[in-house]
């Protein structure tokens, strides 16, 4: 015997429907029948049911011509493109007429019929129009349950909302006068499993017409479960039909209440004899509650916007009064009031290097210090928030009732720096309808029996004490906190001034190096110049050894190279310092020179150069040069000790910029040199054994950023590619 629990039954695949519908299932593709439920043979003159398999409804002109002549059944392919979508239609059958639906689920079509039955007491007034110009909640529910009462009107119906645990609570009711009230009563988790909360979000309108009917059993050849997620009439679980007769009921009705595309609720209505509701009735009860749905949403966005604004003047106060201070601490201790406030809490403590402030009601100082060593060893978010901190620690750290439930932000851990914000123990007690213990009995499944946790006989009010907990802390409060966060970090003075004066250290140490790099790129070119010069003469008329050739031809490699870096510095400086023109520019012509001079510098004759499209870009034209060069030179160089080597140059205008791929098959750039590719003077190890000094990509991405670009790439062992975001003329 298989234990099931209730969150694991699966209710979307019962087997059977209630016997108030009638189904065909056809395949999606061939319309061909494959099931369909045992009772069609009352409302279509068949003789044979088993003859349907494998055939279409055209197959049958005589048995199914209302439905073959029907615009809905004309229409099906152009209904059922999309998924579980339902589409209506009315057609007589006999002298009965039936609502005819039509959806598509999977690779099945379904087409569903029910009996048309007229509501003589249905009255339908305007009030639903006032469900916007409604400001308050409770009234807002009140007022949809009087209007569905005037299309369903069951002995009980209510408002169900669903808690942050799963469980619900009745938070609206409209009953007759001999029945007790259920209203701010509470449902445990397990009387609509998650399952079936899954349920209620794709089909929003669910009718048991009658717990103690008879199931109707679907045909079919098929071994395979066939999913009736979006059957109106899908048949019940043992289990929930149990609940229905245990709580009094013999029929029930539910819709969906969908907020932000979340389940919030139920209208749920019950009624202690059979009924069934018109498909009519209950679509437009659907739409009314789809109304004021829409309303509370509307209601509450209002209010949210007030408050958010509200808590908006409020940081800005806090703000005007932190800039008053010249440290962090001060400001808080000064204003820990209005601290204490933003978030609803009984009181407030202010944890730094040891100093302990406090305001309202609080622990005392060693339970405080306790908590805060607790949080720091315990926790790593940034806010911690709990309502049961007394029910969960208050043993292991010896709390008292002022500390049930907590908020931490923490400003810096390294300092024990944080605020806490407590609220005391909330002598919370809950009124169930009924004993929410769990009870396991036997039910008897699609002919198995399995064990199932079964539903409660009574629904008397049970009421349970909760100690341990505060009252929930709510997105409000978590907001106000993150308010306050944000007023610290925007008026810390400590980080500020530190910022300031590294900021103002760092700007005289730059100036001072942009004026260096200048100074020696351009004073130190002369007897550069003048050393070269001497060495050239020594080595034309020194004594023809090749040992002293060798020297000679090594001091002026090196004087070359101090000459090449020297002025790669003195363009990063000019990147930086120069001014710029910026203008539209066509890049053809000078990619092509810098790719023909770059063949000849590295005498790589046999590099093949592929120029594709240049468009137009907006930038300074001497920059410009200076950043194919670079780039170009790079590819070149690189690709130049390969057999084949190949350079691919193109651009592409994409949205408001215009972007250049320069790729190579060249030695590629490793993964962990990635980080430092734009540092000055920065060589990979792969690269060692060509000539360089590491300054050109320095200076591209200078010349970059100063005009409004970016420079990025891409790498592997077959090579590189260098990518040139520049703006759009």
């Amino acid at each position: 015997m298989n234990f099931v629990e209730c969150h694991e039954e699966p209710i979307h695949i019962p087997g059977y429907i209630q016997s108030f519908g009638y189904l065909i299932g056809i395949d999606a593709e061939s319309h061909s029948i494959t099931f369909f439920s045992r009772n069609i043979t009352d409302i279509f003159r068949i003789e044979n049911a088993e003859q349907l398999f494998e055939k279409s409804l055209m197959d049958f002109p005589e048995i199914f011509r209302p439905v073959i002549e029907s615009d809905l059944y004309s229409s099906l392919k152009s209904f059922t493109k999309r998924e579980n979508e339902t589409h209506f239609d009315k057609v007589f059958l006999g002298e009965k007429e039936y609502h005819f639906s039509v959806f598509r689920s999977g690779k099945h079509i379904f087409l569903e019929f029910e009996m048309v039955l007229e509501n003589r007491n249905k009255r339908i007034s305007n009030k639903y129009d006032n469900f916007y110009v409604i400001d308050n909640e409770q009234e807002l529910w009140d007022q949809l349950l009087g209007t569905l009462s005037k299309i369903v009107n069951y002995d009980r119906m209510m408002v169900y909302k669903f808690m942050m645990d799963g469980s619900g609570k009745v938070i609206a009711e409209r009953r007759d006068d001999n029945m007790e009230s259920y209203l701010g009563l509470h449902y445990p988790e397990s009387d609509i499993p998650r399952q079936a909360r899954a349920l209620y979000l794709k089909k929003r309108k669910r009718i048991f017409s009658n717990v103690y009917d008879e199931t109707v059993p679907l045909m079919s050849r098929s071994e395979e479960n066939i999913d009736l997620t979006f059957v109106a009439s899908r048949g019940m679980s043992p289990i929930h039909g149990q609940y229905i007769k245990n709580s009094g009921a013999t029929s029930s009705f539910s819709i969906s209440i969908i907020i932000d595309d979340h389940l919030w609720g139920l209208v749920t209505c019950q009624n202690s004899e059979f009924k069934h509701i018109d498909l009519e009735d209950r679509v437009q009860a659907g739409i009314f509650t789809a109304l004021a749905s829409n309303a509370y949403s509307s209601f509450k966005s209002k209010n949210e916007l007030k408050y958010r604004l509200e808590l908006n003047e409020k940081a800005s106060q806090l703000k005007s009064e932190f800039l008053k201070h010249n440290n962090l601490f001060d400001s808080l201790a000064d204003n820990k009031a209005k601290i204490r406030k933003l978030p609803e809490s009984d009181g407030l403590a202010i944890i730094s290097e040891g100093n302990i402030v406090t305001v309202g009601v609080v622990p005392d100082y060693d339970i405080i210090d306790s908590i805060a060593h607790w949080a720091l060893e315990n926790t790593s978010e940034s806010i911690f928030v709990s309502r049961s901190f007394l029910k969960d620690y208050g043993q292991e750290l010896k709390l008292d009732e002022n500390a049930a439930g907590i908020i931490i932000y923490f400003i810096e851990r390294s300092k024990k720096e944080m605020l806490i914000w407590f609220r005391k123990e909330f002598d919370e007690h809950i009124n169930w309808a009924g004993n929410p213990e769990k009870k396991v009995e036997v039910f008897l499944q699609n002919g198995e029996e399995k064990q199932m946790v079964s539903p409660r006989t009574s629904f008397h009010i049970f009421t349970e004490n909760i100690k341990g907990n505060s009252k929930r802390w709510n997105s409000r409060d978590i907001h106000a906190v993150q308010a306050v966060r944000d007023v610290i970090l925007e008026t810390s003075h400590k980080q500020y001034n530190a910022i300031k004066a590294l900021n103002n250290e760092l700007r005289k140490v730059n100036e001072e190096l942009d004026s260096f790099s200048y100074t020696i790129s351009h004073d130190l070119g002369t007897p550069l110049t003048v050393m070269k010069l001497n060495a050239q003469m020594l080595l034309a008329n020194f004594e023809k050894t090749e040992k002293n050739k060798n020297k000679l031809t090594s001091i002026i490699e090196e004087i070359d190279s101090m000459a090449e870096m020297m002025h790669d510095v003195l363009q990063l400086s000019r990147a930086k310092h120069s001014e710029i023109e910026l203008e539209r520019l066509q890049p053809l012509n000078t990619i092509q020179k810098i790719s023909e001079n770059a063949k000849i510098t590295f005498d790589t004759p046999k590099t093949v150069i592929v120029i594709k499209e240049c468009p137009d870009v907006l930038a300074d034209k001497t920059m410009l040069n200076q950043v194919f060069l670079n780039v170009i030179n790079n590819a070149v160089k690189y690709t130049s000790h390969q057999d084949e080597p190949k350079v691919e140059i193109w651009g592409t205008v994409e949205n408001e910029t215009v972007v250049y791929r320069i790729s190579d098959n060249g030695i590629g750039i490793p993964e962990q040199e990635k980080h430092k590719m734009f540092k000055i003077f920065n060589r990979m190890d792969n690269a060692k054994t060509f000539k360089g000094n590491g300054v050109g990509l320095s200076i591209v991405h200078r010349i970059m950023t100063r005009i409004g670009g970016n420079v990025d790439y891409t790498s592997n062992k077959e090579g590189t590619c260098f990518i040139l975001t520049f703006k759009k003329p």
